[in-house]
């Protein structure tokens, strides 16, 4: 398996430091508003690599973190004048429901912050024991001085980096690049006590250090693979490496960095401070949850990916098209012991290819749509289903696939989606299973009786709804269109 490596600049073989045990950790998300897709697609992303990590080693401890400690949070909670409690339960089960839908599997580990102070402490201590980090005026900073290859996973001058972090030049800073590790805890926020040889009183942690301490006490001091957005290379990253190299005597914190590429909404970066946002929660009450998920692995996770009108409805296709395959075999059962063809898994283990790999799961369609004896029928159903997991998709029964919601345009303005009703995206109401069974049925009645005036009128009054009727020689199917 090939993997990019952020710390080198290139793609290396993986090679763990235990086979039989490979650690992974994720930043999740900071729980103070509903994920937007940009947030869904790393999401998405190391839970394939995940998968793909399970089918080669016996164990694989997946750490994916809940920020349930955070001034945005606070602001939240002061904003609807509500314990702080009540923002990041909302919005964690919000998360957990938003990843569901696009068929995000569960983490092995999700660590929260408030679950962790006491680790959290124990590594600034040792921080400020060796010479890292100091206290100052209720605060307790990260040297950047002291350790000589600050900068290095960035790979920018030190100097270079102070213009995009997120640190505020305090006089009691002894370098204008030194990060928080503890502040401050005013009354009405939350707060520890720490102790006392601080003389910082009571605070709470900064941002870097929660994550470098949940690694350490789930993982261990060394993992294998630490993983995020771009946007957390510098400073969240950085800073992590940092912290934690030094806290472990200089042992190599992450042995690779994993960061996937921005998700843009018409080739403009998404950010909630923009506005220009979609939310998951959004998306998925219109279109299935399995385009969305195809939608974001259809281009390589480390480029850019444009979110645009038409990226459901491809991914609509597309998996009409796979689905199809699996319908055409139904009866069928799956050759046992065959897995996903050689191919497609080389795809995947080229630093998870995931549009290569897409490639190679259309050929074997094709390849069982040509198929004409059952053992043949047998084992492409087999390698599309084995190969269909790997990525999360083609999992339900097909005819479950094709009776699913019609994909409407995006309404792409500021902070909404779906402006438009379902209701009216066809030609009138959405109609029930039930109501599409009875016109059928009726159709049905007028070509048995020759009244192919009535039975066309049907199929047209369908179509119009986005029903399209499919006769074959095993009887009649219907499926919702794009």
């Amino acid at each position: 398996m090939q993997l990019h490596n952020t710390a080198s600049g290139r793609k290396e073989s993986f090679v763990p430091q235990d086979p039989q045990r490979i650690t992974m950790y994720v930043c999740g998300p900071t729980v103070y508003s509903f994920a937007h897709i940009g947030n869904a697609r790393p999401a998405v992303v190391f839970d394939v690599l995940a998968r793909l990590l399970r089918r080669r080693y016996p164990r694989v401890d997946y750490v994916r973190n809940i920020t349930d400690i955070d001034d945005k949070i606070n602001a939240a909670a002061a904003k609807e004048g509500v314990e702080i409690g009540i923002i990041t339960a909302r919005y964690a089960a919000a998360y957990h429901e938003d990843l569901a839908a696009i068929g995000v599997a569960p983490v092995d580990f999700e660590p929260r912050v408030t679950e962790h102070v006491p680790e959290i402490i124990s590594m600034i201590e040792r921080l400020i024991a060796s010479g890292h980090a100091y206290a100052a005026e209720g605060h307790v900073l990260f040297s950047v001085a002291s350790y000589a290859d600050y900068g290095q996973l960035s790979r920018r001058d030190p100097r270079e980096l102070l213009a995009g972090a997120r640190v505020e030049v305090a006089p009691y800073k002894k370098d204008a690049g030194d990060f928080v590790l503890w502040k401050p805890s005013p009354p009405e926020l939350p707060g520890w006590d720490s102790p006392p040889s601080w003389r910082c009183g009571r605070g709470r942690p900064g941002w870097h250090i929660e994550c470098s301490a949940m690694a350490e006490a789930l993982l261990g001091e060394t993992i294998d693979i630490h993983g995020g957005g771009h946007d957390l290379i510098f400073p969240h990253h950085e800073n992590e490496r940092a912290q934690s190299t030094c806290a472990h005597g200089g042992k190599v914190f992450a042995r690779y960095w994993l960061h996937n590429g921005f998700l843009t909404m018409d080739s403009e970066k998404m950010s909630k401070s923009i506005g220009n946002v979609l939310l998951v929660r959004e998306i998925v009450k219109h279109a299935p949850g399995e385009a969305v998920r195809l939608a974001l692995l259809t281009g390589h996770y480390r480029q850019p990916l444009d979110w645009n009108d038409d990226a459901l409805v491809d991914a609509r296709r597309k998996l009409d098209r796979l689905y199809g395959s699996l319908r055409e075999l139904e009866g069928i059962e799956p050759a046992a012991g065959i897995r996903a063809p050689e191919a497609f898994i080389e795809a995947l283990e080229d630093d998870i290819n995931t549009p290569q790999a897409l490639a190679e799961l259309f050929d074997l369609a094709r390849l069982a749509n040509k198929a004409e004896t059952v053992a043949d029928k047998a084992r492409f159903k087999a390698q599309l289903l084995d190969a269909g997991s790997l990525l999360g998709l083609i999992q339900q029964p097909p005819e479950e696939w094709f009776k699913g919601p019609i994909i409407p345009k995006i309404a792409a303005a500021a902070g909404t989606a779906y402006g438009t009703s379902s209701a009216n995206l066809v030609g009138g109401p959405v109609l029930s299973e039930e109501a599409i069974e009875v016109l059928l049925a009726q159709r049905m009645d007028a070509r048995k009786a020759k009244n192919f005036v009535e039975s066309d009128r049907i199929r047209d009054e369908l179509k119009a709804r986005g029903i399209l009727i499919e006769d074959s020689a095993t009887g009649t199917r219907w499926r919702m269109s794009n």
